[in-house]
């Protein structure tokens, strides 16, 4: 920056005059481009991914009051149009909509894809035509279960995912999908009186970045929830890792964190307002590895049947023959069983705070997690809940 300039009293004023004038001729400009995307600045946000997996949800089980937003896993992708994803989602959609009455600030919104599902969206967004199929059926769906809107979580754009179609053109299509869903938002939340949250699940990668135009996309999307977390899992690297690490650890070969992926989402174009950071309520467990480091980024093998929540870790393996440790540098604990040679990595109570504290600090537009079920403590989202809004207060009840 340079030097100062200081101005006397009587350049002061005609230049205050001149200063108002233009915000006031600015306005309508700016209410315009405000309209593109939900531009309101937002308290810090708790967002959970809710995957029942066929399951009907009963109201007593979701927290609602320390939650701002629920994206109910997931719809599907059938002829080119949103559809169910199973015969209970009717019902669940009912109950999460029915949460409203603790929480009326909550929003629900439907996430579409998720890793098995993501198939068909390289054929949707392909042409005009037929994204504008999939739009008039999202917002007959919404509509439908009076849902406040829609995630998309492609994975991914321009990549195969699990075996997925894809083609170059993904990456101008991806975009043009969510200009024009904002814009056909914009008109029906005129129509319907309330708001429409329009949202991604991204991949935390340098790869999902330049299969995308993150700078234009975000444009038209009130949060980018990035998916910071799988870092390391079993079967796709041959050693074992954080799988959730909030800065880098210099001893990574891979030279992954949460924080190298916002710095590089913010580089791409994305405003930390509406970066949500991701946080994983589960662990990835690695077998056959030496005790070196207490099994640190050393050579493993996946565990047959052995991925883990949260739930599961504190009852079944903190004090049950596993030692846990803490990653300095990463700021992440992981686990490790000499005697059963498992190491495994996760999320708890201290590293969840230290994330929430980044969130603060580098003002970003909040939390969410994958998924709901993982902790049936609470510990994880009482800790966000507190760090956010103080301890025994309410998500919404500032919003």
């Amino acid at each position: 920056m340079g030097p100062i300039c200081k101005l006397s009293p009587r350049h002061a004023a005609p230049l205050a005059r001149l200063l108002l004038a233009a915000i006031v001729l600015s306005t309508p400009l700016a209410a315009l481009h405000a309209k593109s995307a939900h531009q309101k600045v937002l308290p810090p946000q708790i967002i959970a991914y809710i995957f029942p997996r066929d399951r009907a949800l009963q109201p007593a089980e979701i927290a609602a009051k320390h939650l701002t937003r629920v994206n109910y896993a997931f719809a599907n992708i059938q002829d080119g149009r949103i559809v169910t994803g199973s015969p209970v989602d009717e019902a669940n959609f009912a109950t999460l909509v029915s949460l409203k009455q603790q929480n009326p600030t909550l929003g629900v919104l439907v996430s579409v894809g998720g890793w098995l599902w993501s198939g068909n969206f390289s054929d949707m967004v392909l042409t005009k035509q037929s994204r504008s199929r999939f739009i008039e059926s999202v917002v007959e769906f919404v509509d439908r279960y009076k849902l406040d809107g829609l995630d998309i979580d492609w994975e991914y754009p321009g990549m195969i995912g699990a075996g997925n179609r894809f083609r170059p053109e993904d990456q101008r299509n991806y975009t043009l999908l969510l200009k024009e869903l904002r814009g056909r938002f914009n008109r029906e939340q005129n129509r319907l009186g309330r708001t429409l949250l329009l949202s991604v699940a991204a991949g935390a990668s340098t790869e999902f970045i330049a299969h995308t135009e993150m700078g234009r996309v975000q444009r038209y999307l009130d949060t980018v929830n990035l998916m910071a977390y799988d870092y390391y899992e079993p079967g796709s690297e041959k050693i074992s890792g954080n799988h959730a690490p909030l800065y880098t650890d210099p001893a990574d070969p891979k030279r992954v964190s949460a924080d190298r992926s916002v710095l590089e989402f913010e580089h791409a174009g994305v405003p930390p307002r509406k970066i949500v950071l991701g946080v994983p309520f589960y662990g990835h467990v690695w077998g056959d590895v030496g005790p070196t480091d207490h099994g640190l980024f050393q050579p493993g093998v996946p565990v047959p049947n052995a991925f883990a929540n949260y739930g599961n870790i504190v009852t079944n393996m903190l004090q049950q023959g596993f030692t846990r440790y803490w990653d300095a540098a990463a700021s992440v604990p992981y686990l490790y069983s000499e005697q059963k040679r498992q190491f495994v990595s996760y999320e708890d109570t201290e590293s969840l705070a230290l994330k929430c504290a980044y969130v603060r600090r580098k003002g970003l537009a909040g939390v969410m997690f994958w998924e709901y079920m993982g902790d049936p403590t609470g510990a994880l989202l009482d800790t966000i809940n507190g760090a956010f809004y103080g301890n025994g207060a309410a998500a919404g009840s500032s919003r």
